[in-house]
């Protein structure tokens, strides 16, 4: 992703896929059937969250999913979503869909068979959905989507009817790469990012990834005349690399280790990114270093209205530029083509039309082309089929974490005044981060904030924030 030569891409299939296959036919051997048979009696007779019974419970539920899978499709999988990826990265640049459409098509099909291989009651994105978030049903997502969006739409609609006279030319004043890259990590250090433990580098796509709690690699996008797509993707992806650090070490190179869920993961991102470094004041203490670094930038420009800038509530085509209010709306945007696709209701090839037609519909505005439509996320070529739910899951969840330790904590504004994040990471590292798998997501969120999750408190940070911010 970073620095392999883009005519590697061919033999990089083809060592995955061989390491995926041999990972596959290893862990699904009968001989671990049999001594997870085996240790039966020790699961039952251990605490259900206790480091035995929790390795024991997890790797059943690995095994039994893993079996389900054909070694030969196991296989086909990873050399398809090799091609797929770099043939996404070549159609989002030439704005060629139809040169990427073989390639979705084949995505969408080896996800319809995964389904039919791991098995469901109701529906087929069911069982994809489960691969990222354990124990979810596409029936409840509906359910919880429609309130989100019933509750959030008002608002929208009333920040819209208000009309908006700042300024938002900060924004895409010039900010040199390197400064950017500098401030970026800057922050992520300061918010918990040990740099002997990480490494920021640079990608098509945002993203992080881990060899271990105590290997932390994220990258970010730089644009110079756009400087939010690199410092909070850079401050999105330290959230996912403070999770992971944050794994008891203890579990490490065992199946507990590594995040709950991708919504729980996402959870931990939007909080930083959107919480804690979108808020006042956060930059109450920041705003001053970031003038003393760029005074080009910020000339003239207050922080109040920096603020108001950097929260600015406008109808994005991009969803990892997308404002917290407008942002749901993308994530349910491609959950509903999802499974319209896999229900068999919407062919690939009119997707792009399906895309554009929902953007219209949700947020008013129609993408000029389709790499800032249906191609500008990574997700389908990678095979990544039943993910896009979970980054909504995650902003519920975010707030929902952040009021409960603040409950605990005290008022962390004041704190972030003062650049202080130690006691929000180590509350998170306590109720989130040390279990890895070892609980699923609903148990987090009942242990963490005593209730399951909900769109409530997400809702009402939202009207809080930005009523302030529009004066509604």
């Amino acid at each position: 992703e970073t620095y392999m030569p883009h005519g590697g891409a061919g033999h990089r299939a083809d060592q995955l896929a061989t390491l995926e296959l041999l990972t596959h036919e290893t862990f699904t051997d009968k001989r671990v059937g049999e001594l997870l048979t085996e240790l039966t009696p020790l699961e039952e007779s251990s605490d259900a969250q206790s480091f035995d019974g929790s390795l024991i419970r997890v790797t059943r539920r690995d095994y039994d999913k893993a079996t389900k899978l054909p070694s030969e499709f196991v296989e086909e999988l990873s050399r398809a979503q090799n091609a797929a990826h770099f043939a996404w990265i070549e159609a989002r640049k030439e704005d060629d869909f139809k040169s990427f459409q073989p390639h979705l098509e084949k995505m969408f099909g080896l996800a319809r068979r995964a389904a039919d291989y791991l098995g469901f009651d109701d529906h087929p994105y069911d069982a994809l959905l489960d691969n990222y978030e354990p124990g979810a049903k596409t029936a409840h997502l509906k359910t919880l989507f429609a309130d989100l969006r019933n509750q959030t739409l008002p608002l929208l609609k009333a920040i819209q009817a208000k009309g908006d006279a700042t300024d938002y030319s900060v924004l895409e004043r010039p900010f040199p790469i390197e400064k950017q890259r500098q401030f970026g990590l800057e922050i992520a250090r300061a918010l918990g990012l040990p740099e002997e433990y990480s490494r920021l580098d640079v990608s098509a796509h945002p993203f992080c990834t881990h060899f271990g709690p105590q290997d932390i690699r994220i990258t970010t996008r730089f644009d110079e005349h756009y400087f939010p797509t690199s410092l909070f993707g850079t401050w999105h992806e330290t959230g996912h690399g403070l999770y992971e650090h944050g794994v008891s070490l203890e579990l490490n190179r065992t199946p507990l280790s590594g995040g709950a869920s991708l919504g729980v993961h996402e959870s931990q991102s939007r909080l930083f990114e959107n919480l804690i470094c979108r808020s006042k004041p956060f930059w109450e203490h920041y705003y001053p270093q970031l003038e003393h670094l760029v005074p080009e930038v910020t000339q003239g420009v207050s922080l109040e209205e920096f603020y108001k800038a950097i929260n600015r509530v406008g109808a994005d085509l991009i969803r990892v530029e997308a404002d917290e209010v407008t942002y749901n709306f993308h994530v349910m945007l491609r959950f509903e083509l999802e499974v319209a696709v896999l229900e068999g209701n919407l062919k690939v090839a009119d997707l792009p039309e399906a895309w554009n037609a929902k953007m219209q519909d949700y947020l008013g505005v129609t993408p000029p082309d389709n790499a800032k439509g249906v191609l500008q996320d990574v997700h389908w070529s990678a095979g990544l089929i039943g993910y896009f739910p979970t980054y909504s899951l995650g902003n519920l969840l975010s707030v929902q974490l952040y009021n409960a330790a603040e409950a605990k904590l005290g008022n962390l504004h004041e704190m972030f005044r003062t650049g202080n994040f130690a006691p929000l990471l180590e509350w998170l590292r306590e109720n989130v981060h040390q279990h890895g798998r070892k609980l699923l997501p609903h148990e987090i969120a009942l242990r963490a904030t005593g209730k399951p999750l909900e769109a409530t408190d997400y809702v009402q940070y939202l009207k809080t924030k930005y009523s302030a911010i529009y004066g509604l």
